[in-house]
Formats: C-alpha cells, structure tokens, sequence
C-alpha cells in the first residue's frame, strides 16, 4: 500500500489488456544484472526470534524503556499512543483478501497486522501479558480463516507487504502459550509465500523489467521472512540469491544501477516518484536486517551498494542535488506488447515525504558498523522519533512496520562486516514445516506452476501482464495513456495503493 497520489508516466498501476497466454522473459533490457553469486548461508540452526528482532533486542528496548532513558522512552511513548497497540483491540478475519479490484478490503488486513504487532512489541518490553494474548489471538483468527489472496496484479503487493509483516509479528509471539504457529506457517506458505515467490519467477507473465523495484523488493521480504518462519533453508537462500542476483528490477544492482563518484548510488524509483522510493529504502533495510539476524550480510554486499542507494534517495529527499545518468525502462509482456520509456532526471513527486524507515539504516551503517552515512543520518533526525502503522496515513503508512527509534536505536558498538551476529539463542530447523534445504553452492528455485507454464496468481486472467487492475471497462473512467503497438495501456485514477 504506497501513495496513491505519485505515478511515473506510466504507472505501475496502468491496465493492460492482453489476449492470450504470455511467456516469461529473461533479460532485464537495460538494467545491468551481476555475475551469479551463492548466497551466504548462515549455520544450519535458525535464531530465532530472528528477523527484524532479536531477543537481545528486546532485553534491551526493555531495559531502557524501563529506564525511561531518551530516545527509547520517546520510541516507547509513540507506540503506546497507537490505538492498534491497545490490548482490547479485536480481529476481523476474512477469508479472502483483494487488493486493486471491486470488493477491494486489503486495509482491514493491514491493520490487524499492525495490531498484531504492536501488541506483541508491547508484550515484550512490559511483560504485559495482555497485549501477548491480543496478539496470540489476531494471529490465531487469521490463520483460522484466511485462504485466498485476489484481485489484480496487486494481489502480489498484498502478498508482498503483508507477507513479510504478518510473519514478523507471529515470530515475536513464537512460543506463546495458546498460539498456533503450525497453521500460522501453513497460512504463510500457502496464500503468501505462494504469491510472492511465483511472482519472484515469473513476473505475473510480462518482462522482468515490467514491475519497478519495490514490487521485486516486497516479494523478496515476504520470501525471507516466512523462510525464516518455517527454519526453510532453501526459501531463505531462494530470498538472498534473488536479492543478489535476480533478473527483475529489485535485486540490488538493478534497484540501484549506477554508482556516482562520492559514493552515491542511482535508485531506480528516485527517477519515478519518491513515495516508491522511499517504499523500496524502507524495504531494503527490512531485507538486510532480517538477513543479518540469521548471519548473512546483504548490508554490506557489493562493496555497500544498499548504504549507498539509501544515501542518494536521502540527499535528494533532503531538497539537495543528486547526479542521474538517463536510463531507459523496458516495459511489457512477451508476444503480447512492449515499450520503452527513458529517466533523464530524479523526480519531484512526492519529494520530501515521511515514512517511518530511516532508523534501521541509520543504526546498521553508523552504530553498529560505524560507517558515515550524513544523509541517512540526517533524515533520521528529521523523522525521529519514528512512529508506526497508521501514523502516516492508510496508504504508504502501512507500508512498514515502523517504531524505529524504539526498536533499532542502539549504542554504538562497532562489529565485523564480515560476521553479523544473530540472536543468542537458537533453535533447530527440526520445528520447520519448509521444503528444502540448502546446499553449500546451491540456489533455491522458486516455485513453479505444475503446467511449467505462466500462470496469474489468483485475480483474472486479463491482467496476466498488468501493473494493476485488468478490463477494458475500466477505459470509460480512466482514458488511454498511449495506443501504440497494437496494445491500449490505461491508467486507473483513485485506486487503492501504488506500489
């Protein structure tokens, strides 16, 4: 769910009408893809809790919020002032989740997630057992009812996002008595894991480099956390060798391409708009830190290609001048249409705009590997403290899971790039329900459709190629962008979220 007020020239949630089936490409046009890597496994033992939070993390928000010391207390003081982190906050389970289509109800999803969340957050750092049973009890309902994740090509977004929000909540309540983390793992595998990883594969049938960055980024995170989730080595590896090297825009040398003299690093969505922007900065750092909590460092890969990515979308959301090398956008689907659209310069939509990411960065790359970083440190300041879901609205606010200043702020204790230091304790993959396991070289392979061929997850078959919702009825109310080609691209006006 991002803004819905920011769209490149031609949105992502633009409709395209397709007749017929479509096979994936490979080749991702103009953005540069790096040479095949294997992923960095951590030991065959899983920590958890282990993806945004470790418990070391918790014994110390715990400490200093107790302490009632500065920036924890005022972290603390946001989350509690949050009404989906009262304990009296009740569930409304559906069994089918839309996003981008008539019956559209994905926020009702969001905030229970968020309220999930919150509530166990509060559980750990006052040992208040009434948030934990609230929290217990949305994640119960869920996994009780949910089955099925529809609408248009936004369904993956939904699955995205919320996939790897609902999977951070349930690992902080692991454990607790009354919480039924089986069928909250089938859950996850069956409607979230399903969706993000297909989509990882095969782009829902248009060219790799149909889909911007953050929906690639979004998929990713789902993929890592329920990985981590279920102890599944081989999902884990599956996320951090699509992170690595993937063919579509998210993994990390696509989502961020050119690097500028000083340091800087050219992201893609910095020349589309910068709610999407700051969506895949937001997503980035979520990916790593949970990465880093299992042992493995996506922070620092690539000589810190995500440091300097996030660097660049800081400076230039900070009202400075940024470098841009033009690049053009290879944009369709195989056999059915194409286009191409060039960047020449970073944008000025939604420049300047607040979400509740920059903590993370902030105390990864200064704190706890002393790095510089005066652009990412600097909008740290400007949105600390950082509150959480709904704090910044119903769109892009429910994006992340927020709480920064709370959660990642931490003194600075420099550690090795080379070792990320996972939670303390551990605990085998014995409990897991996953699949695979990894090899010391190999690289997980996303699931398939049975048929070997494209498929859409769920929604209707007419958005097989979208960045949105699917119809030619929808022409009335939106108008033709561009007829070109023998395709008719249309934008939808007003729709749910822009991821």
């Amino acid at each position: 769910m991002s803004q819905d007020d920011s769209r490149p020239m031609m949105s992502r949630r633009s409709v395209l009408r397709i007749t017929g089936a479509a096979t994936v490409a490979a080749g991702l046009g103009t953005a540069a893809v790096g040479a095949a890597a294997s992923p960095a496994t951590a030991a065959s033992a899983f920590a958890h809790p282990g993806m945004l939070h470790t418990q070391a993390d918790f014994d110390r928000m715990a400490a200093k919020v107790k302490a009632g010391t500065g920036l924890w207390k005022q972290g603390y003081a946001k989350l509690a002032a949050n009404p989906r982190g009262l304990s009296t906050w009740k569930a409304n389970p559906l069994a089918t989740v839309i996003r981008g289509a008539d019956g559209d109800n994905v926020t009702t999803l969001a905030f229970d997630i968020h309220a999930a969340y919150q509530n166990a957050l509060r559980w750990k750092i006052t040992g208040d057992t009434a948030h934990a049973d609230a929290a217990r009890d949305i994640l119960n309902s869920w996994s009780a009812k949910l089955t099925t994740l529809d609408g248009s090509a936004d369904r993956f977004i939904a699955a995205g996002i919320h996939g790897y929000q609902f999977a951070n909540a349930a690992e902080i309540m692991r454990g607790y008595d009354g919480f039924d983390l089986a069928r909250f793992k089938k859950m996850m595998l069956d409607v979230f894991y399903s969706a993000s990883s297909s989509f990882l594969a095969k782009h829902n049938g248009a060219y790799d480099s149909n889909y911007w960055s953050s929906w690639d980024l979004l998929s990713t995170a789902c993929v890592l956390a329920v990985g981590i989730l279920c102890d599944d080595r081989a999902k884990v590896d599956e996320a951090v060798t699509y992170f690595r090297t993937g063919k579509g825009m998210g993994s990390v040398k696509n989502a961020i391409p050119f690097i500028h003299p000083g340091g800087l690093g050219q992201m893609v969505e910095v020349g589309r708009d910068q709610g999407h922007a700051l969506l895949s900065v937001g997503l980035l750092g979520t990916i790593c830190e949970m990465a880093w909590n299992q042992g493995i460092d996506l922070y620092g890969y690539d000589d810190n290609r995500v440091l300097k990515g996030v660097e660049y979308a800081a400076k230039w959301n900070l009202g400075k001048d940024v470098p841009f090398t033009s690049w053009t956008w290879h944009k369709g689907a195989p056999g059915s249409w194409e286009g191409w659209e060039t960047f020449t310069e970073a944008s000025e939509s939604g420049r300047g705009g607040v979400r509740p990411i920059w903590e993370s960065l902030y105390n990864h790359y200064v704190n706890r590997r002393g790095l510089d970083a005066p652009y990412v440190s600097a909008m740290a300041a400007k949105v600390r403290p950082e509150g959480g879901g709904g704090d910044y609205g119903t769109g892009g606010g429910l994006d992340h899971l927020g709480f920064g200043t709370l959660v990642f702020t931490r003194d600075k204790t420099i550690v090795s790039a080379t070792t990320p230091t996972p939670s303390a304790s551990a605990s085998g993959s014995g409990s897991g329900s996953g699949s695979g396991s990894a090899t010391d070289s190999g690289t997980a392979t996303p699931t398939a459709d049975a048929s070997g061929g494209t498929q859409p997850q769920g929604g209707r078959g007419e958005d097989l190629a979208a960045t949105g919702a699917g119809g030619i009825a929808a022409a009335a109310a939106t108008g033709v962008l561009a007829i070109a080609g023998g395709f008719i691209a249309l934008r939808r006006r007003g729709a749910h979220g822009n991821s």
